[in-house]
C-alpha cells in the first residue's frame, strides 16, 4: 500500500515538534522554580548566620592582692580670694616700772610729759615724789592739808590782805599765786591724764598700803579727796579776814568752819577754784 504524500511525515518536522515539547518543558520548570522562591522568599525568612563571639577564659585571680602603686591624686590648687581685713590699731607698749623707791625720775617725766609743755618741773619736788603724793590725798580726803608732804612746792609769792573800811579783806591779786596750779589742771588732756594715773596706779596703790590700809584701795581714797575739794564753796564777793599774819581767820564763821582743804580752795579765789572743780570732774569719771 503506498501512503499518500499527507500521510508521510517528514523526520524534519517531527524532530521540530519534539523540540518545542522539549523547550515548553524548560520553560515550565523555570516558572516553577521562580514562583517557589518568591512564594518561600514571602513566607519565611531566611536565617541570617550568626556569628558566634570567641570565649574569653579570665585570668585567675591571684591569692594575695597584687601590689600596685598609688596614684597620688592631683593637688587641688585654690586661689585665695583677697579679703579686706580692718586695721587694726597697733597695741602701745608699756614701759616697766621701777621700784618704787627708785620711782622719782620716771613719776617726773610722766607728770612733765602730762603738762605738754607747760613750766611744772619746778614746782615739783625731787624726793619721794609718790609718797608724798599718797600722804597728801590720804589727808586731803579727811580734809586735811598736809604742806609737809605736798607734792607740789608752796607758791612764791606771798599771801597779801587788803585793808578797806577798818576791815581786812583778801587781796584778790592773791588769787593769781594759784593760777599756774589752776592752768595746770585745767590743759590736763583727760585721756593722757586717765592712761597716766593707770600706769601709776601699783606704785600708788604699794605707798598707799605702806601706810596700813588693807580694807580701802588708793584709788578709792583719793575718790574721797576729790569729793571732799568738789564740796568746798566758791565765793564770789570780798572775803574778810580776822586776825594778823599768818594767823587770819574768816570772819564768817560757815567759811572758818570748813576743812582746812577747803579753806584751800577758797583761796584760791573763785575763777581758780571754777578750774580746778572742772579738772577734778573728769578725773573723777575716768575713775569711776
Amino acid at each position: 500500500m503506498q501512503l499518500s504524500q499527507e500521510d508521510r511525515i517528514s523526520p524534519q518536522e517531527k524532530s521540530s515538534g519534539t523540540n518545542g515539547l522539549a523547550i515548553l518543558a524548560i520553560v515550565a520548570v523555570v516558572a516553577l522554580s521562580a514562583g517557589g522562591y518568591y512564594y518561600l522568599s514571602g513566607n519565611e525568612k531566611v536565617e541570617e548566620l550568626q556569628v558566634i563571639a570567641p570565649i574569653v577564659i579570665p585570668d585567675p585571680i591571684p591569692e594575695q592582692p597584687l601590689e600596685t602603686e598609688a596614684v597620688p591624686e592631683p593637688e587641688v590648687i585654690v586661689e585665695a580670694e583677697s579679703v579686706q581685713l580692718p586695721e587694726v590699731d597697733p597695741v602701745p607698749q608699756v614701759e616697766p616700772l621701777p621700784a618704787l623707791a627708785d620711782s622719782d625720775e620716771f613719776v617726773h617725766q610722766k607728770v612733765t610729759n602730762v603738762a605738754d609743755g607747760m613750766a611744772i618741773e619746778p614746782l615739783l619736788i625731787e624726793d619721794n615724789l609718790v609718797r608724798q603724793f599718797v600722804v597728801f590725798v590720804d589727808n586731803l580726803a579727811q580734809g586735811e592739808l598736809a604742806r609737809k608732804v605736798s607734792p607740789l612746792k608752796a607758791p612764791n609769792n606771798s599771801f597779801t590782805v587788803s585793808e578797806i573800811a577798818n576791815k581786812t579783806y583778801i587781796n584778790p591779786d592773791s588769787y593769781h599765786r594759784y593760777d599756774l596750779y589752776a592752768d595746770f589742771l585745767a590743759s590736763l588732756n583727760d585721756e593722757e591724764l586717765a592712761k597716766t594715773y593707770k600706769e601709776l596706779t601699783p606704785l600708788l596703790s604699794e605707798a598707799f598700803v605702806e601706810l596700813g590700809y588693807n580694807d580701802i584701795s588708793f584709788n578709792e581714797r583719793m575718790q574721797q579727796a576729790i569729793e571732799v575739794m568738789l564740796d568746798a564753796p566758791i565765793i564770789e564777793q570780798p572775803i574778810e579776814l580776822d586776825g594778823v599774819s599768818v594767823n587770819y581767820q574768816f570772819v564768817d564763821p560757815k567759811l572758818e568752819a570748813l576743812p582746812n582743804a577747803q579753806k584751800l580752795m577758797v583761796r584760791m579765789g573763785p575763777e581758780n577754784s571754777r578750774k580746778v572743780k572742772s579738772a577734778l570732774r573728769r578725773l573723777q569719771k575716768h575713775l569711776n
